[in-house]
């Protein structure tokens, strides 16, 4: 009788310090406390719960993990639904899912720690840092001639205004041009991130996987993401499931690309977001000059990226972008987010900067889009993420 009291007292204590369970690299794994929203009211860990897995029913959403930050700390984490439908498998905070284009953000941060060293300068034509033109090279042939190459900038580059198509697949020809003038607008080009690469790998004289792992990954304590995938994460891993809930697999990338090769977990995802609210890594100008708005968008949609259909609706948070994030202006302060998208994985993060709150929101299914508008109005309070900008179509919109 008496051990089992002290069992008991022991399942209390534990619960009420903050209801996690180990991590990797000294981090916890599940995190379950109270969390604040911007409009300062508390949600109880359990309040979460049910709301999450009601929405997550509801849309038919398969897996689903969730951080979230109060004060720059992680205040709640935890991992919903199944990794794998057709063997029943448990979503775990540290099962390893697809990055999709979290890669870019973390990419940008990386180039900013080239800035901080005095290697490279976002405004410096990024022609003058290559040995030979980038249209001397067999991939980007198709620019020889073009006088907007040398008008180039890293900035263009990481904030969306080259001019490209966002792949050069989606051309009719299938080949790499530009659009429009370097810097006149907003059009998403993973293009121009992979492009990118090539130049910071010619100034760090090393591929980008090995910089992005010493500087990044392992500098920040994200011990389960990489570039490529990485034999270690068979063991437990998220495949992708499309709106009908097929799965399908998860695509193992050999290749580093900057724009969106990279492989995680949730909770290193939260470390990262973390890291770039604290600017941990970074000097204060580059933090800011990182998430400093380079460019007003009034595009109707961010997709498809040349579509010129404009806009006002978005004026009332200034929907801008900055070096690699979306950038908002809130009654909050300002925020940034990034999106993360591919067939069966949907993910979104967005930091309040002077709030000191954010959420990741990572998911294995072509569904969950349809409830981060709820998610995040539920969850934190915002009510200001570009959710129609960025195409979520709520679930329950879907069938009226």
């Amino acid at each position: 009788m008496i051990l089992r009291r002290v069992a008991h007292l022991a399942v209390l204590l534990l619960g009420a310090a903050s209801a996690s369970t180990p991590g990797q690299a000294g981090e916890p794994a599940r995190i379950e406390r109270p969390v604040q929203r911007l409009d300062g009211t508390t949600l109880p860990p359990e309040s979460i719960a049910r709301s999450v897995e009601s929405l997550m029913h509801a849309a038919r959403v398969t897996g689903l993990g969730i951080a979230i930050l109060n004060d720059n700390e992680v205040v709640y984490q935890r991992a919903f639904g199944l990794r794998d439908a057709d063997k029943n498998l448990p979503l775990n905070e540290t099962t390893v899912t697809y990055a999709a284009s979290f890669t870019k953000a973390m990419f940008a941060y990386y180039v900013m720690t080239l800035v901080d060293e005095g290697r490279m300068d976002v405004d410096r034509p990024i022609v003058s840092y290559c040995k030979r033109s980038p249209a001397e090279i067999e991939k980007y042939a198709d620019l020889k001639g073009d006088p907007r190459l040398d008008r180039l900038t890293a900035r263009h580059l990481l904030s969306h205004t080259s001019g490209f198509a966002n792949f050069r697949f989606l051309e009719p020809d299938g080949k790499l041009r530009f659009h429009f003038e370097p810097g006149a607008r907003y059009a998403y080009s993973g293009e121009g991130i992979n492009l990118l690469q090539l130049v910071v790998e010619e100034i760090a004289a090393a591929e980008l996987g090995g910089q992005m792992q010493a500087r990044v990954f392992d500098a920040l304590g994200m011990p389960q993401t990489r570039m490529i995938w990485d034999a270690s994460f068979e063991a437990d891993f998220a495949s992708g499931h499309d709106a009908a809930g097929k799965n399908l697999g998860y695509q193992r990338r050999t290749s580093p690309r900057a724009a969106g090769s990279a492989a995680t977990t949730l909770r290193d995802m939260a470390v990262f977001l973390r890291a770039v609210m604290r600017g941990q890594g970074l000097s204060q100008a580059s933090k800011t000059g990182m998430l400093h708005p380079s460019i007003r968008i009034r595009s109707e949609r961010q997709f498809p990226t040349l579509n010129e259909a404009v806009t006002d609706r978005d004026d009332g948070i200034k929907l801008s972008y900055g070096l690699g994030w979306g950038v908002i202006d809130t009654p909050h302060g300002r925020a940034c987010f990034k999106e993360g998208h591919a067939d069966g994985f949907q993910n979104y993060m967005i930091a309040f900067g002077e709030a000191k709150t954010g959420i990741v929101l990572m998911s294995n299914s072509d569904n969950a889009e349809s409830i981060f508008e709820e998610l995040l109005a539920t969850l934190i309070g915002d009510t200001w993420s570009p959710c129609e900008w960025d195409g979520y179509t709520p679930y329950n919109a879907k069938s009226k």
